[in-house]
């Protein structure tokens, strides 16, 4: 049986929370230090950890089958793929950053500048679309201290705290585009892998699903299960049980995380009680 190849960032916090993603999915990673391909024996997928600017080519010419990946560099790199799934991880912006003692931040002042970067083509597209000329000097490494060695007057680079900037005496003005991690396939894949592919995506968006979501349970007067029903955002409709007590029902229910704090106090002056907040691992849809 044929295996998909699944290419991941070899090192760094994207490498981490794509194996976690992995993991969370029921795929058993028996180990991977230090090893740049690993079998896994519970699953028909082989993991290959990569360079990250090496993975776009190697989806595009059908090396590894799929990836996960920054979205910002598929952007970059311009291959023909295919993003299959937004894993809502690793966000992060591609921004235009000055010096902090610069007054103007306005997109004016890259006129006739010039700007260090490691994302020259999302530059080049930037600055043609706003009518914009500018030197790009290409950097690998760090982008941050191209301005205080005097080798630019600006950069692009990808943002995620702005906790680099800061520290290197820069402020971001301009975002060019905003990132997260996705899931991408090569356009080379056989009718066998793609039925792989299919499989996996499934129990990716059933461990999406649950993200950021509660099971709650609460105690409520029966005569109140409409109003109740009606503040609480579920997935279909919520499940009533009746209570020993007469006149009270137990309903539970599914919750976003970042709404609970607003309809909380509803719920409380409806007449919930005994509210329990449980984490949710899988929503199978």
């Amino acid at each position: 049986m044929s295996k998909l190849k699944i290419a991941i960032q070899k090192a760094g916090r994207l490498n981490e929370e794509s194996i976690e993603l992995l993991k969370n999915c029921g795929i058993r990673i028996e180990n991977g230090k230090d090893q740049l391909k690993v079998s896994v024996s519970n699953f028909p997928i082989e993991i290959l950890y990569l360079r990250n600017g090496d993975i776009p080519q190697y989806l595009e010419d059908g090396v590894v089958d799929v990836a996960i990946v920054g979205e910002n560099l598929l952007i970059e790199k311009q291959k023909d793929i295919t993003i299959v799934e937004r894993l809502g991880f690793s966000p992060c912006r591609v921004s235009l950053a000055i010096p902090k003692s610069v007054q103007d931040e306005s997109l004016v002042y890259f006129q006739n500048k010039r700007i260090a970067t490691s994302y020259p083509n999302t530059v080049r597209t930037f600055l043609k679309k706003n009518n914009l000329e500018a030197e790009i000097h290409v950097i690998s490494g760090s982008v941050e201290i191209a301005p205080n060695i005097g080798l630019a007057d600006g950069i692009c680079d990808i943002v995620s705290s702005g906790s680099t900037l800061f520290k290197n005496g820069l402020k971001e003005t301009q975002v060019l585009l905003k990132s997260e991690a996705v899931l991408a396939k090569s356009k080379l894949l056989t009718p066998e892998k793609e039925e792989i592919l299919k499989r996996l995506t499934f129990r990716i968006q059933t461990v999406l699903n649950a993200k950021n979501t509660q099971y709650i349970l609460m105690n409520i007067p029966t005569n109140k299960i409409a109003e109740i029903s009606n503040v609480l955002p579920v997935l279909k409709s919520p499940t009533v049980l009746p209570l020993a007590k007469e006149g009270w029902s137990s309903l539970h229910s599914v919750i976003k995380e970042d709404e609970f704090w607003e309809v909380i106090e509803q719920l409380k002056i409806l007449g919930a009680e005994d509210i329990l907040i449980v984490p949710i691992n899988k929503i199978v849809r």
